[in-house]
């Protein structure tokens, strides 16, 4: 079995205080965002803060996401680790849009055992374990709006 997976962190800026402080509206944009990854989910769990926050986790077959929101500050933490071939990406760009961020910082790790990586990472020098790319903070493109 392939351990190879990749973990991507996002720190998203700017964001809708309204709906980051809706605990349904964040499960659901959540779980939806899940679905675009192709993900099986096994469970979940989300808590609303006092007097504001929204914290949760959905677990998938493939590893899990969570979310962490501070609607004071327009500042949402998003986590997102996969394993095997499902890409991560197209879950994040749906929660930025949604979320309507206005700027983002992605880390994004490969994990898994030496072997995994090096068989996942021919391109990068032999001397490297621990694969990671962090972007600068960047505008998120603007999506035109269908509903909530």
């Amino acid at each position: 079995m392939h351990t190879l997976g990749r973990h991507l962190i996002a720190e998203l800026y700017g964001c809708d205080p309204g709906r980051s402080d809706d605990l349904a509206w964040v499960r659901r944009t959540m779980l939806t965002a899940t679905r675009k990854i192709g993900a099986t989910i096994v469970g979940e769990v989300f808590h609303h803060f006092a007097p504001q926050g929204v914290t949760g986790s959905v677990v998938i077959a493939e590893s899990h996401l969570s979310v962490h929101t501070w609607p004071e500050s327009g500042y949402v933490s998003i986590d997102i680790f996969t394993c095997g071939a499902l890409d991560p990406q197209p879950g994040f760009v749906y929660l930025a849009a949604r979320f309507e961020a206005a700027r983002y910082r992605i880390q994004e790790i490969a994990r898994g055992t030496d072997a995994d990586l090096d068989a996942g990472a021919r391109l990068l020098p032999r001397h490297v374990r621990l694969i990671s790319h962090i972007t600068g903070v960047r505008r998120v493109p603007r999506v035109r709006r269908r509903g909530s």
